[in-house]
């Protein structure tokens, strides 16, 4: 028999063999866009949300007549002209779209999308619904994760806008291809979940459009410092053009909120000192 010294160098080269082994046979189902791990994962599509965790977040939220969209700014370069970058886009004129994720790949959804809207009008001569579109946006990033040579898109999309009967209505659609409809949500940016938290507990029926904007700037919050700058913020009202809030408007939410939250804080400083 082989000696105790044979013994750990045999079981030190098959340990090594089973790792290279394990690395090798992982790093096949990393690279194949349509072959499963053995857990039953692409990992192309976990990566595809990871660059969307990476990217600045985006808060919407739906009120009782209107649809508010807020996204985090990051800073640009002082030569550089903001008006080039966008992450609230018009897909048609009762479709508004806001991304987080690659910029570039967003820009191709867009075009398809707003291709789509305009072939079903010439088709239909009629508007698409919003969740027409939401199907349209999502069976598209889902053919790009089950054929071979291409790779997921790298974004995540909130559609917001009216439906038939006259409702506000959000939906977000991830790389996956999965499509949900949302009351109010929140998507990019490594603290989204807290986001989704905080909207969970706050928000509640019949928001007026007022609360709606408040509930959205309260959100970004969370994850942005303070100020206008770091911030965008839209509304969408039914019939009516989207709505951008300039700097003072913004600003003016802004104070309104951070008074309210430090008016929260003072109160339960205030009743912890009772206690």
């Amino acid at each position: 028999p082989p000696s105790t010294s044979a013994r750990g160098i045999e079981d030190r080269a098959t340990g090594r063999h089973s790792v290279d082994f394990f690395r090798n046979s992982m790093s096949r189902y990393d690279r194949a866009i349509t072959v499963f791990s053995p857990d039953g994962k692409l990992f192309q599509i976990d990566y595809a949300f990871e660059a969307v965790r990476k990217a600045t977040a985006v808060v919407a939220v739906k009120g009782a007549d209107a649809v508010v969209i807020g996204v985090e700014k990051k800073a640009i370069a002082k030569l550089q002209d903001p008006r080039t970058i966008r992450k609230i886009v018009k897909l048609d004129a009762h479709v508004t779209l806001a991304f987080a994720g690659l910029t570039a790949d967003a820009r191709v959804l867009v075009e398809k999308a707003r291709t789509e809207c305009q072939s079903y009008r010439l088709t239909c001569e009629d508007a698409p619904s919003l969740e027409y579109i939401a199907r349209f946006i999502a069976r598209t990033q889902q053919r790009y994760t089950q054929r071979g040579g291409v790779r997921p898109f790298g974004v995540s999309s909130i559609l917001a806008g009216f439906g038939k009967d006259g409702q506000p209505q959000i939906y977000q659609i991830d790389p996956s291809g999965n499509y949900f409809a949302w009351k109010a949500n929140a998507i990019g940016g490594r603290n989204f979940k807290p986001m989704k938290e905080f909207l969970e507990k706050e928000w509640v029926e019949g928001l007026t459009e007022g609360d709606s904007l408040k509930l959205t700037v309260k959100a970004l919050l969370e994850v942005v410092d303070s100020g206008t700058k770091n911030m965008e913020i839209v509304v969408i009202r039914k019939g009516q053009p989207m709505q951008t809030l300039d700097d003072d408007a913004l600003s003016a939410v802004v104070t309104e909120v951070e008074a309210e939250l430090e008016a929260a804080k003072a109160g339960t400083g205030t009743e912890e000192m009772k206690e």
